[in-house]
C-alpha cells in the first residue's frame, strides 16, 4: 500500500521533471530542497497546487518545497529512493555564499546555524523530558529522589552536561578540522581537572567558565591550527605529528587566553540581555518579539542558540526564549483570522495544514504559505506578537531549557510562571487575530493569492 508520504514524493517528483531532472536533495526541519538541472522542466504552480505542499520558495538555483516538519524528512527519504541521490540535513553555508545580499554578518550567523542545527533535536528532546519531569515534581508531587525522577533528570542532563563537545564537534567540521579534535577542544572547556591548574594570570580556572562560547572559539582555533601544520608535516607521520600538536598548543591557547575571553564574552551577552529586559520591560519585549518573525523568515534566528545556552549557563533561566515565542503565536492568530475571512480554498488547506504545527511551534509553513506571500497579514502578526512579548517581558516569564516554542513550551517554563506564559499566548492570539481581522486582510486578497506566492517565490531564503 501506498504510504501519504510516497504519494506526495512521486508527484512532487513527475512536476520536477522525473528522476532525471534533479541534481541534489537535502532538507531543513521544514523544507525539502531540490536543485534541477533544468529549471525550464519543473512545473512550479502544479507542485504548490499538491495537497501536502504548503508552500514554494525559488532561488537562484534551489527550490524549496515546504512540508512541515516530520513530512519532510519522510518525502526526502522516498524522494532519495526514487532518484538514487542521498539526502541529509542542510548546510546552509554554501547556499550563503551564493546570495546576492550577503554580508559578513549573515554568514557569521549562518555559520553558528550549521553548527547548532543539528544539535537542535537532541536539545528538545533533553529540555521536553526536563519539563516532563518538573511536571511530575511540581504537579504530580513525586519524591525527587524517587528513581523515576532521578533516572528522568540524568536523561535530560546527558545533552547540557556534553553540549560543549558536540558543539566542538560540528565547529571542526564547519572550519574543515578533524570532528574528533574539535569535540575535545570543546570537552577542554568543561573538563573538570582544570580547577586543579594553578590560576593563570591571577585567575582561576573555572570547569564551564566561557560555555559554548569557549567551546566555539577552543573548536575553530583548533581547526585553524590543524590545516595549518598539515601543511609542513610529511604524510608519513602525519597522523601522529598534526593531531598531537594540534591538541598541545590549543590546550595551552584555551587555557592562557580563549577560555578567559570566552569567558569575558558570555558575561557580556548575559549581562547585556538581562539588563535590556530588566530596564527595557515592556518596550524591549515588544521589540524583540515583534521582529523575530522576519529573523525566522531568514533562517538566521538559528544563530540566537548560543544565546539561549549562555543565559542558561550563567543564571539558570532564559527571559528571551518565551519573549521571542510569542512570534509564532501572534501568527497563529493572523492565521486564524485569514481563515474565517477568506473564500480561496487553497489559502484555507494552506492555514488548516499550518496551524497545528504553528501552535506547537514550527511557524515557517504559515510565514511562507500564508501571511508572507499576502504581506499585509505578516505585519499585522508581527504586531499581534508584540503585545505578547511585551505581556511576557512585564511579568518576567523564564524557561529553565530550550525546546520548541508554542504550546509545548509551558513544559519548560520555571516553576509558578507557566499560567502567566499561558496568557502571553492568548494574548498574542488575541492580538495577532483582531489587529489581521480589522486590519490586515481585505477579501480582494484571495485573487491576488496565487500571484503573491509566486512573487514571494522569487525571494532567497534559508532556513
Amino acid at each position: 500500500m501506498v504510504s501519504k508520504e510516497q504519494a506526495l514524493a512521486q508527484a512532487i517528483l513527475e512536476h520536477l521533471g522525473g528522476a532525471d531532472n534533479v541534481s541534489s536533495l537535502s532538507h531543513c526541519m521544514t523544507r525539502l530542497r531540490v536543485t534541477p538541472k533544468e529549471t525550464e522542466s519543473v512545473r512550479l504552480e502544479e507542485i504548490r497546487s499538491l495537497e501536502g505542499v504548503l508552500g514554494v520558495v525559488t532561488s537562484t538555483d534551489q527550490l524549496q518545497i515546504i512540508l512541515g516538519p516530520g513530512t519532510v524528512t519522510k518525502v526526502a527519504a522516498q524522494l532519495s529512493e526514487m532518484t538514487g541521490i542521498p539526502s541529509g540535513e542542510v548546510r546552509d553555508f554554501r547556499a550563503a555564499l551564493q546570495d546576492q545580499n550577503r554580508t559578513s554578518f549573515k554568514l557569521f550567523l549562518r555559520r553558528l546555524a550549521n553548527i547548532f542545527v543539528p544539535l537542535i533535536p537532541a536539545i528538545v528532546a533533553g529540555g521536553m523530558i526536563m519539563g516532563l519531569n518538573n511536571v511530575m515534581i511540581y504537579s504530580l508531587h513525586l519524591d525527587e529522589k524517587s528513581a523515576l525522577v532521578t533516572m528522568l533528570n540524568a536523561i535530560s542532563k546527558v545533552i547540557f552536561a556534553y553540549l560543549a563537545v558536540f558543539v566542538g564537534i560540528n565547529t571542526a567540521r564547519e572550519f574543515g578540522g578533524t570532528p574528533a579534535l574539535g569535540g575535545v577542544a570543546g570537552g577542554l572547556i568543561i573538563l573538570q581537572d582544570i580547577e586543579k591548574i594553578p590560576p593563570l594570570f591571577g585567575e582561576p580556572l573555572v570547569p564551564g567558565r566561557g560555555g559554548l562560547i569557549g567551546a566555539l572559539l577552543a573548536a575553530w582555533f583548533i581547526s585553524v591550527l590543524e590545516k595549518r601544520i598539515r601543511r609542513w608535516v610529511p604524510s608519513s607521520v602525519d597522523i601522529i605529528v598534526t593531531p598531537t600538536l594540534a591538541l598541545l598548543v590549543t590546550g595551552v591557547a584555551t587555557y592562557w587566553f580563549l577560555q578567559p575571553l570566552g569567558g569575558r564574552i558570555s558575561d557580556g551577552i548575559t549581562l547585556g540581555l538581562t539588563s535590556l529586559l530588566h530596564h527595557g520591560g515592556i518596550v524591549a519585549g515588544a521589540v524583540l518579539a515583534g521582529t523575530f518573525l522576519p529573523l525566522v523568515m531568514t533562517g538566521l534566528h538559528q544563530g540566537l542558540t548560543p544565546i539561549h545556552m549562555e543565559l542558561l549557563n550563567k543564571t539558570g533561566l532564559d527571559p528571551l526564549l518565551p519573549i521571542l515565542a510569542m512570534a509564532g503565536a501572534g501568527q497563529v492568530g493572523a492565521a486564524f483570522a485569514i481563515y474565517l475571512k477568506t473564500k480561496n480554498r487553497t489559502l484555507k488547506n494552506v492555514i488548516k495544514g499550518g496551524l497545528p504545527v504553528g501552535i506547537l511551534g514550527i511557524g515557517e509553513p504559515l510565514i511562507f504559505g500564508v501571511t508572507l506571500p499576502l504581506g499585509r497579514p505578516f505585519v499585522t502578526a508581527c504586531i499581534g506578537a508584540a503585545v505578547g512579548g511585551a505581556f511576557q517581558a512585564v511579568m518576567g516569564v523564564s524557561s529553565v531549557a530550550i525546546g520548541v516554542s508554542g504550546l509545548p513550551l509551558a513544559l519548560l517554563i520555571q516553576h509558578g510562571q507557566i499560567a502567566s506564559y499561558l496568557i502571553g499566548i492568548i494574548i498574542s492570539y488575541v492580538a495577532g487575530f483582531a489587529i489581521t481581522y480589522l486590519f490586515g486582510y481585505k477579501e480582494e486578497m484571495d485573487q491576488h493569492y496565487q500571484s503573491a506566492t509566486t512573487t514571494s517565490g522569487r525571494t532567497t531564503l534559508t532556513t
